[in-house]
């Protein structure tokens, strides 16, 4: 078991730790404050890549957009200064 590069070890001693300073009563307390925190943390984090993922898409499908439309306007504007350039000047 590793949570955040924390092996079971380390985990008991923290605990140890903790309940030497913060005493058995709110030690409950402390613990449902830190499940809280990580638990937004991680709805956080998880919104955030959600977002990031979004904006990957409307990105790269406008870059797909972009790359179909682009040729036909340079056709499109090498055709008409082609049409430009051969009509008789008076």
């Amino acid at each position: 078991m590793n949570v955040f590069g924390i092996g079971l070890p380390e985990m008991a001693l923290i605990m140890v730790v903790a309940l030497l300073i913060f005493g058995p009563k709110k030690l409950p307390e402390i613990g449902r404050s830190v499940g809280k925190a990580i638990r937004g943390f991680q709805e956080a984090s998880n919104e955030f890549q959600s977002e990031f993922k979004r904006e990957a898409e409307q990105i790269e499908q406008a870059v797909k957009t972009t790359a179909e439309i682009e040729p036909k306007q340079i056709e499109a504007a090498q055709s008409n200064q082609d049409t430009a350039g051969s009509s008789p000047t008076t």
